[in-house]
């Protein structure tokens, strides 16, 4: 563990992210534009040219088209008309609602038109944000709070870290198991604390996400994977172009199995702990057949969690690919199914493994039987410990 936590600082410093300057003309802020909160006070129908489609609830996407009248935080009275256009207009504003919006076209002494940038979701996502945090807490106690403690640690690594080092350019498949690694250390020791036990669970955790890390990346290379498949990563290219997005893919594959892997991991661990204490007596190969068994289950029921996770998110294009008259074996060679496919597989590969390659090390760590016994409150005489029962079962 000494020699993995100095290979982490060390890697943490060789790929600590350094400034990234965007090409000349890649602005993503317009000049000029100052953001203005309101607050929507009316919805009306929108212009639309004499042989366009009706612009109201019956419109099409394309031609959807409503006004809105906005009163602005700032200069309180003051009314503004905001067009909504296309999917803004879809997104369902009723009076009440917060916006914000900015002042476009204008010139010295005459004004301009006024254009929505974003709805305003703070409050919404405040709500079930304080939702979440009082769930964790009032079911999971002292636990929860820790497991909160590290989920912002975590965003911490990933937001301070990560992404700032895969956008200057370094390599992104040491930044997955770097900043992994930095994430497992945090969340591990402070959500179940310091112990063999945990210790067992980092130990599998991270030998798996070498091997999904390993998987990934020649899943990727194997697939011709380019990496470069939606709206996002096109205009990464645009703005980044030198970056190595098979990599990125591989990383992305990485990360989305961390949170997985963890929680197999733990449980694996603390069967095998639960196993020794209810049965002094057993060998340490009965605690790794004792703890497979349960395993097995655990597999059975998370490996189709992670399968439905990945198809929840790329939902819209499973739906849009559906709709395409094409052989099932080419639908299934396009860039974006063969990207989900890899990322799923390579994480339940890696999924899998994690539960032999825990329960192997918790068994490794766990306490012998004389320890155990003793923790048990038997001596190594003790009748019942050699004598056949429920116990011998487990």
């Amino acid at each position: 563990m000494a020699v993995v936590a100095a290979i982490t600082m060390a890697g943490l410093v060789w790929l600590w992210p350094t400034e990234r300057v965007l090409p000349e003309g890649s602005v993503l802020t317009a000049e000029g534009i100052v953001p203005v909160r309101g607050q929507v006070t009316a919805i009306e129908p929108g212009p639309a040219a004499p042989d366009a489609p009706p612009t109201g609830a019956d419109a099409g996407v394309q031609h959807a088209c409503l006004v809105a009248q906005v009163e602005l935080d700032r200069r309180a009275g003051e009314l503004v008309d905001v067009e909504l256009v296309g999917v803004t207009a879809w997104s369902g504003l009723q009076p009440g609602d917060g916006v914000h919006v900015a002042e476009v076209g204008a010139t010295e002494g005459v004004p301009g038109g006024w254009s929505l940038i974003t709805v305003d979701r703070i409050p919404v996502l405040a709500i079930f944000t304080i939702l979440f945090v009082v769930a964790v807490l009032v079911v999971a106690g002292r636990k929860g709070f820790f497991g909160l403690l590290g989920l912002v640690v975590s965003g911490v690594v990933l937001f301070g870290f990560m992404i700032p080092a895969l956008t200057s350019g370094q390599p992104a498949v040491w930044v997955a198991i770097v900043g992994s690694t930095a994430i497992m250390f945090v969340v591990l020791y402070l959500a179940h604390g310091v112990s063999w036990r945990t210790t067992s669970a980092f130990v599998g955790t991270w030998l798996s996400l070498l091997v999904t890390t390993g998987l990934g990346a020649l899943g990727v290379s194997m697939a011709r994977l380019s990496g470069i498949s939606s709206e996002e990563t096109l205009a990464l290219t645009n703005l980044l172009g030198d970056l190595d997005f098979p990599d990125i893919l591989t990383c992305g594959l990485v990360i989305a199995g961390l949170g997985v892997l963890n929680d197999v991991t733990i449980t694996q661990a603390s069967s095998v702990w639960e196993v020794r204490a209810a049965g002094p007596h057993l060998s340490r190969g009965q605690l790794f057949a004792s703890g497979m068994r349960i395993g097995r289950d655990h597999i059975a029921s998370t490996i189709y969690t992670i399968v439905f996770a990945y198809a929840g998110a790329a939902l819209s294009l499973l739906l849009l690919l559906s709709l395409y008259e094409q052989p099932l074996n080419l639908l299934l060679s396009t860039e974006q199914f063969s990207e989900e496919i890899i990322r799923t597989l390579g994480s339940g590969i890696g999924l899998v493994l994690s539960v032999p390659l825990t329960t192997g090390v918790a068994a490794l760590t766990v306490a012998g039987a004389a320890g155990a016994a003793r923790r048990s409150g038997r001596g190594a005489d003790d009748p019942e410990r050699a004598a056949p029962g429920p116990r011998r079962a487990i």
